[in-house]
């Protein structure tokens, strides 16, 4: 698979796309130039927890990020058994998906099989029937006849061996483009999400440990609505610009050091210029755009006044989720 790929899957490069890739990049350079290694070894184990649990709650996955927990530690868990295997499966996966190519399809056979180990006869191996995907008892996708799947994926893999497009793009075009062809007979949308991981990963270390997945079951409904558009129009650029902007939003969520600061001093609602003395900041163009904005946007706190953002009465206060993340930044 050395030669250019003949097969040029179908997307538009937009102004928006270029922006996303442009401000994506410059937080994962802030990121690589902060250097922490010990922040980030005990961020590992917090977002991949995340991660695991926002790619199997899309797929219908009750167990939360503390039984996931549990799981990881080793501890009973009473819940359905096919959820606790799916979610081992899961880790099992997480745990050694740095030693795969994403252009091998040995590989990618091999993410599926873990995957999807004790949970689907064909795990493994390519579907034999055809898959229609439903959603409200309406067929929104007919996937691709069974026979064309190994060309199909022959060509895609090829595409991702031989593209000069910039990562970040490249990762979105085959996630869609997976999606689109419907491979497996079931676990696709978790394969998919795994491998545009990976495909970040090895462009920039830090993606391993980049909750991207929590970010998009946080926007299920956005997820699904970009996949059907881009496959109404033949052109997978709504999609990009969609995980795109997962990526930047779980990526600010990572970036740290100040989400961090601005959580662990938010305590009940708080205006923005008492939460900005109580961290003895002065400039407020600043603050808002290193500290506020990415906690914004990742989720981890909101405002009292969502419809009148620049309300005098605006204050803000810690998310669920933001919570979470407190409590588990420590483990």
């Amino acid at each position: 698979m050395n030669k250019k790929s003949s097969y040029q899957p179908p997307y538009t490069i937009t102004p928006g796309i270029l922006r996303l890739v442009a401000e994506v990049a410059e937080t994962i350079g802030r990121l690589t130039a902060q250097g922490d290694t010990k922040k980030a070894l005990r961020l590992r184990r917090i977002n991949r927890i995340r991660t695991i649990q926002g790619s199997l709650a899309i797929e219908g996955n009750t167990l939360s990020e503390e039984q996931i927990t549990a799981i990881l530690d080793g501890k009973r868990v009473l819940a359905p058994p096919r959820e606790i295997q799916e979610v081992r499966n899961a880790i099992a996966a997480y745990d050694r998906f740095e030693q795969w190519h994403p252009h091998a399809e040995k590989d990618l056979l091999k993410a599926h099989r873990i995957l999807m180990a004790g949970l689907l006869d064909e795990a493994g191996a390519y579907r034999h029937g055809g898959v229609r995907v439903m959603d409200s008892g309406q067929v929104i996708h007919m996937a691709p006849p069974a026979g064309r799947v190994p060309a199909l994926m022959q060509d895609l893999l090829r595409w991702l061996q031989t593209t000069d497009e910039h990562p970040l793009i490249e990762g979105s075009v085959f996630h869609y483009e997976f999606e689109f062809i419907h491979p497996f007979a079931d676990g696709n949308g978790r394969v998919g999400r795994l491998w545009q991981t990976l495909i970040l990963t090895g462009w920039n270390q830090l993606f391993a440990d980049i909750p991207v997945e929590s970010l998009v079951h946080e926007h299920q409904a956005e997820y699904y609505r970009a996949l059907q558009a881009s496959t109404d129009r033949t052109d997978s650029a709504l999609f990009i610009e969609f995980m795109l902007k997962m990526v930047l939003d779980a990526a600010s969520s990572t970036a740290a050091p100040q989400v961090e600061r601005l959580l662990e001093i938010l305590e009940g609602e708080m205006a923005r210029e008492k939460i900005q003395n109580a961290l003895g900041l002065q400039d407020r163009k600043s603050f808002r755009e290193r500290y506020l904005k990415p906690a914004l946007a990742a989720g981890l706190i909101e405002m009292t006044l969502p419809g009148k953002p620049n309300s005098r009465l605006q204050k803000y206060r810690q998310t669920d989720a933001g919570r979470r993340w407190l409590k588990r930044k420590d483990v």
